[in-house]
C-alpha cells in the first residue's frame, strides 16, 4: 500500500499561495493600466486650461481626478489593504499607474494654487479607500518623486503656452517653480532606491527647464 507523501500537503500549500499572488499581480496590473490612462485624461483636461475657461477647466480636471480615485485607485488598495508586505513585494505591479496618478493631482493642484502637492495631502486623499481597521494604501516616497520627475514636462507644455498667448509672468511663475524643484531633487535623486529611473528623469527635467527658458527669451526678443 503507497503511503501519502509527507511533502505533497505542504508543497501544495505553496502552490495555492503563489497562484493567488500571481493572480493578485495581474489584477494589479490591470487597476495600474487604467489608474494611467484616467490619470492622462486628466492631464489632457488641464491642458486645456486658457484666460477665459480656467475655472471651467479646472472644475471638471477636479471631478476626474475623483474619478480615478474612487473607480481605479480604490481597485489597488482593496488589493493592498492590510498587508504591508505585499505592497512592497508588488510594487512593480502597480507603481506606474501610481506615478501617473501623482503627475495628474500634482499638475492640477498647481494650477489650482501655485503649489506643490505633497506626498502627505495626496496621501489623505486615500485614506477614505480602505477598510478603518486596516492600514490605508500609501503612495510610497519612491513612486511620490518619480511622479513629480514627471510633472515638470507637463509644466513645461503649460509655460510654452503661455507665452504663445503672450502671459510671460505666467510661464516665469512655472519656470521658477520648475527651477526650485529640479534644484531640490537633485539632492535626493542620487540616493533613491530607484536612482537610475529618476537620474533619467532629472535629465529630461532640465531640458524641460531649458525649453521653457529659451522660450521665454526667444517671446521677449521678438518683442525687444
Amino acid at each position: 500500500m503507497a503511503t501519502e507523501n509527507p511533502f505533497k500537503a505542504e508543497f501544495e500549500k505553496y502552490r495555492d499561495q503563489l497562484n493567488e499572488m500571481n493572480d493578485k499581480r495581474e489584477r494589479l496590473v490591470k487597476a495600474s493600466r487604467d489608474v494611467t490612462q484616467s490619470s492622462k485624461k486628466v492631464i489632457f483636461q488641464v491642458h486645456r486650461v486658457g484666460k477665459h475657461n480656467q475655472q471651467t477647466v479646472l472644475n471638471q480636471a477636479e471631478k476626474d481626478i475623483e474619478g480615478v480615485t474612487t473607480q481605479h485607485v480604490s481597485r489597488i488598495a482593496k488589493e493592498l489593504q492590510g498587508n504591508d508586505n505585499d505592497a512592497w513585494k508588488l510594487r512593480r505591479a502597480y507603481s506606474p499607474g501610481m506615478q501617473e496618478y501623482v503627475e495628474a493631482a500634482t499638475v492640477l493642484e498647481f494650477c489650482k494654487s501655485g503649489k506643490l502637492l505633497t506626498l502627505a495631502d495626496l496621501n489623505n486623499r486615500l485614506t477614505k479607500l480602505s477598510d478603518p481597521s486596516t492600514s490605508p494604501l500609501k503612495i510610497n516616497l519612491s513612486d511620490y518623486l518619480l511622479g513629480i520627475g514627471d510633472l515638470t514636462g507637463e509644466l513645461m507644455r503649460l509655460a510654452i503656452s503661455q507665452v504663445a498667448d503672450g502671459e510671460v509672468e505666467v510661464a516665469n511663475t512655472i519656470c521658477n517653480f520648475v527651477r526650485e524643484l529640479y534644484k531640490d531633487l537633485s539632492l535626493v535623486a542620487p540616493i533613491m532606491d530607484d536612482s537610475y529611473e529618476m537620474n533619467k528623469k532629472m535629465e529630461t527635467m532640465l531640458q524641460s527647464l531649458v525649453k521653457i527658458e529659451n522660450a521665454e527669451c526667444c517671446y521677449l526678443n521678438l518683442c525687444s
